[in-house]
């Protein structure tokens, strides 16, 4: 990506055109503004069928005026006319940030990041686009410090989105502009880390219980082995030892394998899922489906593996969808934000006041095998924490090891009957 393969957008044309009125503008700009915004929140390319899901799901869906549709009408007129003319004079019609964020995309795919880096990545460099505004301060190093100052200063964003937009903007400038050397010379403001959520096992209880069966094995398996939400998704039926008991997680956080407990009531459920599963990957074999993704370079070497039972899906999706990197229609893995909905749904059923996420499952599972007299460096192991002093953090509230274990001052108080001082109670608020 260079100077001179950025291009202006629409709205600098639409500034310079002079068979539009001034009031006129302000209109055109008001509503294409408006468009671009869902545009680029629906992740669509420019073009009339952009404008018509637009049209239809926004302009549509409320009561409007007759002037303002016909003022509205006539914008899109005009883009579609400005749209045609880029592609004739070989132009770019996306904004800059779209362009930004489709260059790291693009770079990170060649170097081989997971698709889930090249999100962020793309992300945060799309959003620093967007915050400098234009082509030139998007390639100026000053204005990248300037940004991350900004998330530091005023945002205040937590220590892991600080390093992550850092990494992302850093990437950008070596990766896509092509700089041998980046040093954006920021330093980051540590925020302290804060005591986890963890439930107790009644509210794992009613939880589990409030879930339908697919995710209630999934949350019972990230639970029970402490994996976090996209290794448990990313599981493989080669990865599920029920005679060993364990649970193997391939290319996890930091790219690194380890193995952790397979809990020992889940073998014969699990034995049984296998074989419901396994139903469902004889169908997609009979009807020609294209197997299941498989990772880096093992998709050239052994292409076919992509179809064997053993690298199916642990928890496969319920329908085909497409791939994003090579838009082929097959099946993929549970979505997470299913997992995370159905997580959410059976947590406010079973009433609870906590705050509750996939990842408080694992929380509960580190925190509870301390309890249960299991050594912190083998809790290190089992969740793959790098560095111990990330695993200490469940002393702070695992009961038996921690200050939270010990008896409050008030327990020791003898208090008289408390029907009795319910009574009074009640005859003082009479009163």
């Amino acid at each position: 990506m260079n100077s001179q393969a950025l291009v202006s957008n629409w709205m600098e044309d639409l500034n310079h055109s002079r068979d539009i009125s001034h009031r006129e503008k302000e209109g055109f700009t008001f509503v294409l503004t408006w468009f671009e915004k869902w545009r680029n929140a629906q992740q669509l390319p420019p073009g009339r069928e952009a404008a018509c899901g637009f049209w239809k799901s926004q302009v549509r869906s409320s009561l409007r005026e007759q002037w303002q549709l016909d003022q509205w009408a006539e914008a899109f007129r005009w883009y579609l006319g400005w749209l045609d003319w880029c592609q004739k004079s070989g132009k770019d019609a996306r904004s800059l940030e779209e362009r930004v964020r489709s260059a790291v995309n693009n770079a990170g795919g060649r170097r081989g990041l997971s698709l889930n880096t090249r999100k962020v990545y793309s992300s945060w460099a799309g959003r620093f686009a967007r915050w400098a505004g234009d082509e030139r301060a998007v390639l100026d190093e000053r204005q990248a410090r300037e940004f991350l100052s900004h998330l530091v200063t005023q945002r205040k964003v937590a220590f892991s989105t600080q390093k992550q937009a850092l990494n992302a903007l850093a990437f950008f400038y070596k990766e896509v502009c092509g700089r041998p050397e980046v040093d954006l010379e920021i330093t980051l403001r540590r925020t302290p880390k804060r005591i986890p959520v963890v439930l107790n096992l009644h509210e794992i209880a009613a939880i589990l219980n409030n879930l339908p069966p697919t995710c209630r094995l999934a949350a019972e398996l990230q639970y029970g082995s402490g994996v976090r939400l996209a290794e448990l998704l990313n599981l493989r039926i080669k990865d599920i030892d029920t005679e060993r008991r364990q649970v193997t997680v391939r290319a996890g956080k930091g790219d690194r394998d380890r193995v952790t407990v397979l809990p020992k009531s889940m073998v014969p459920r699990l034995e049984e899922w296998k074989q419901r599963i396994h139903e469902l990957h004889r169908d997609d074999r009979n009807r020609k489906v294209p197997g299941v993704f498989l990772p880096g370079a093992f998709a050239r070497k052994n292409p076919a593996a992509a179809e064997k039972w053993s690298w199916f899906w642990l928890f496969p999706g319920e329908n085909l969808s497409t791939d994003p990197d090579t838009g082929i229609v097959r099946r993929h893995h549970l979505h997470p934000e299913n997992y995370s909905r159905a997580l959410r749904q059976a947590v406010a059923e079973a009433g609870i006041e906590k705050r509750v996420t996939s990842h408080v499952l694992r929380h509960s599972f580190a925190t509870h095998a301390l309890e249960n007299g299991v050594d912190i460096r083998t809790v290190q192991e089992l969740l793959g924490h790098a560095d111990i002093s990330t695993t200490m953090i469940y002393t702070h509230v695992a009961q038996n090891i921690s200050h939270c274990g010990v008896a409050s001052p008030l327990d020791s108080i003898q208090f008289p009957d408390r029907r009795a001082r319910g009574v009074q109670e009640d005859s003082l608020l009479a009163a």
